[in-house]
């Protein structure tokens, strides 16, 4: 049972649980509508509630709420629906960082100051489910807000629902990416050839980065050590994997294992011997 605190539209309300006396967000289709201050309710059938105790990196969930059109926390709310019908169990606290971030750019938008993400591209190989899943928001804005969003917004919401089903923060997510990026650009600019960010090898060495940064994340180290192999047989390949293994340090502040430049230098050589036309097999790198 809760009672009203405020009605913010006809489907969204705060109100205080009578166990507990917090505060919540309802949101769900009529909950708001007629409710009165102090009246008090059962949680209709197909409502969500989202506690407002929640703390986000731009600041307590009640101050977003506070600041943000009720709109942009239903349209939140229907791309949340949408990933756990995909993912499954999702951590729903992402809702209100979301919002915030629709609501700024629906007003960039609005303004013609549409960004541009040189790592767009990255962010829909290495997340793309999670950006197949945040277009499910196209229709829903342009339907309700007459707002044509782009590739690049798509993205950053790609990276906040991966952020929901992983616990891996949007800084995180975006600092993978970009790393993926630069190692890219290194092969490229040592092989003088453009790589398919759609390839296998591609989607490989995207998936290993991600995977060692949680590694060192959670202090998990892998066993088996390539070093001295990868070294002696494709020295480039255990070149760039260092130079990409210490930038991702300096980033997470936190040290990789050692043989982590080994299994990194693998994907690298994987991806020049595509390139090369050779067979792509752990007995070539």
């Amino acid at each position: 049972m809760f009672r009203v605190k405020k009605a913010l539209n006809h489907n969204t309300v705060i109100a205080i649980g009578m166990e507990d006396n917090r505060e919540y967000l309802l949101i769900g289709k009529g909950v708001g509508f007629g409710k009165k201050v102090s009246e008090r309710i059962e949680i209709p059938g197909g409502c969500t509630v989202y506690s407002l105790q929640e703390k986000t990196g731009r600041g307590s969930a009640m101050e977003l709420v506070k600041g943000i059109d009720p709109v942009f926390l239903e349209i939140a709310e229907a791309v949340l629906k949408e990933s756990e019908r995909v993912f499954g169990r999702i951590d729903r606290s992402i809702l209100f960082p979301m919002a915030d971030h629709i609501a700024f750019a629906v007003k960039r938008i609005r303004n013609n100051e549409q960004i541009s993400n040189p790592l767009t591209g990255d962010i829909r190989a290495l997340f793309h489910m999670e950006y197949k899943t945040a277009e499910y928001i196209r229709p829903i804005l342009m339907e309700r807000l007459g707002v044509c969003i782009d590739e690049h917004e798509v993205g950053y919401i790609a990276l906040h629902i991966h952020s929901a089903i992983e616990n891996e923060n949007v800084a995180l997510s975006m600092q993978i990416a970009g790393t993926v990026r630069e190692c890219i650009q290194l092969v490229e600019e040592e092989t003088g050839k453009e790589i398919d960010v759609m390839s296998l090898s591609y989607n490989r060495l995207m998936n290993h980065v991600r995977y060692m940064a949680a590694r060192a994340l959670g202090g998990e180290t892998i066993k088996l050590n390539m070093n001295d192999y990868m070294a002696k047989t494709f020295p480039d390949a255990f070149r760039l994997a260092s130079i990409v293994c210490g930038h991702l340090e300096c980033y997470l502040k936190r040290p990789l294992g050692e043989v982590e430049i080994g299994y990194l230098a693998m994907h690298i050589q994987r991806v020049v011997s595509d390139l090369d036309g050779v067979a792509d097999s752990p007995g070539k790198g």
